[in-house]
């Protein structure tokens, strides 16, 4: 298998595949220090996209997984269609349900998917000649992809004015910010949903909560994602079926009316409002840090998962997933998102090494999946690169330090307790993730100290 991407949403899907009986050899492309303990790493081709399908078809890849959105926004997985090589992942034009949110809200609209009021402007004069027209707040969204950081919550329209002209006269996020949106803030609780799709069988692979603020309290920029809260029960059954017969289903039968099927998995960032859930953004892949705490908890084998989506086999249904409650925690370089300072000794993360991650090579080949007991603590490692013989930080969102446990205060307890073994002066981190103050959740619980 061929797992590309090199952040820490890759190594936790590199860790989980390597869990299968069934995986032989595993690429990551480029990978990252991290990876090196499940998988071997492959140098990005200078040609891009077309040369990891080249090098895919040469080495006999029986199956590629792509973590990020780039790759697919690019044409991976037609390239490697046209190679004849399975790709978990959608086609380029499928996968503009993330990278334009233009068109997503165009595929929505066709849908009837509920989502927030929202406009397209191609001009600055224009965005600005009807930013007097809009309630506040409002959000300011650059249609392209930018990793997260292309959207602000204006409260007011000076700071909604000056976003706009950052993104379409000074150019921050290049062509991804050539066209924005101005849309209807929402209002109410956000949550992560989660399925696998072969373009007619939808799989459940559950929900988690990102904090995409940078600061406690949801204060701050938007980021990639500070950490995530992955347990039971965090979409319950009824709201379950409502996400997947109100915004999924419909959503597919679009991209599919439109000639694009959509194949691999689909990420709705929901907000769940007083008229029920609505649609903030749909991605083409799982999210980071989303995936670092909910594949672990997968009880099934994901390769066995992946491989059916990819080759038209997959079944509907519920993935299982373990009763345990994970809590994910970013820790980020100074200075990210804008300017993070890269080059930290990483000595306390180089020294940690997850448990779990060798069943493939001690297991019989045919063996039945028996998912190992989930550890009590994993670290993922994104923006870490080597600089001889250390372990540096690389600028960004560094590493992800999970905790499990059998409610959301022991998970936050190990979580925690891993941030305090591994961080380094300086590291960016949130002491509150999984806690909403004054929201209306079942774990409501104070900030770590």
């Amino acid at each position: 298998m061929l797992l590309v991407g090199s952040g820490s949403r890759e190594h936790a899907i590199g860790w989980t595949l390597r869990r299968s009986p069934r995986l032989g050899e595993l690429y990551a492309l480029p990978g990252n220090p991290g990876l090196e303990e499940v998988a071997r790493r492959v140098p990005w081709p200078q040609d891009g996209v077309e040369g990891v399908a080249r090098w895919a078809e040469e080495h006999g890849v029986d199956l590629v997984v792509v973590g990020p959105e780039a790759p697919l926004a690019q044409g991976l997985a037609d390239r490697l269609a046209e190679r004849g090589v399975p790709c978990l992942g959608p086609s380029q034009a499928a996968a503009r349900i993330e990278s334009s949110k233009g068109f997503a809200k165009e595929v929505m609209a066709e849908a009837g998917v509920p989502t927030a009021r929202a406009r397209a402007f191609d001009s600055l004069e224009d965005a600005l000649g009807a930013l007097a027209t809009w309630a506040l707040p409002l959000v300011v969204k650059a249609d392209g992809l930018a990793s997260g950081k292309g959207v602000r919550v204006c409260r007011e329209r000076a700071e909604a004015r000056a976003f706009l002209e950052e993104v379409m006269s000074r150019g921050r996020f290049g062509e991804a910010g050539r066209r924005v949106l101005l849309e209807e803030c929402l209002e109410g609780e956000e949550l992560s949903y989660f399925v696998l799709t072969d373009g007619r069988g939808v799989l459940r692979l559950g929900a988690a909560r990102d904090h995409k603020r940078l600061m406690e309290g949801d204060r701050g920029p938007n980021t990639g994602g500070m950490g995530a809260v992955s347990l039971p029960g965090l979409a319950p059954g009824g709201l379950e079926e409502e996400i997947l017969e109100r915004i999924v289903r419909p959503a597919l039968a679009a991209l599919e009316e439109r000639g694009t099927p959509y194949r691999g998995v689909l990420y709705a960032g929901l907000m769940l409002t007083r008229e029920g859930p609505k649609v903030v953004e749909f991605n083409a892949r799982l999210g980071d840090p989303e995936a670092q705490v909910l594949l672990p908890r997968l009880e099934e084998d994901l390769l066995e998962l992946f491989w059916r989506a990819a080759t038209g086999e997959l079944d509907g249904g519920t993935a299982r997933l373990s009763p345990e409650t994970a809590v994910g925690v970013v820790l980020a370089d100074a200075g990210y998102p804008d300017d993070p300072q890269e080059g930290a000794p990483l000595q306390a993360a180089e020294a940690f090494r997850n448990a779990g991650t060798i069943r493939a090579a001690t297991g019989a080949a045919g063996q039945a999946y028996g998912p190992p007991e989930v550890p009590k603590r994993l670290l993922f490692h994104g923006a870490t690169r080597t600089k001889g013989d250390r372990l540096v930080s690389g600028g960004g969102r560094v590493l992800t330090a999970v905790g499990f446990g059998e409610d959301l205060d022991q998970a936050r307890s190990e979580a925690y307790g891993l941030v305090e073994e591994v961080r380094w002066p300086g590291a960016v981190y949130r002491r509150d993730i999984a806690v909403r103050p004054g929201a209306d959740l079942r774990f409501l619980r104070r900030p770590h100290p």
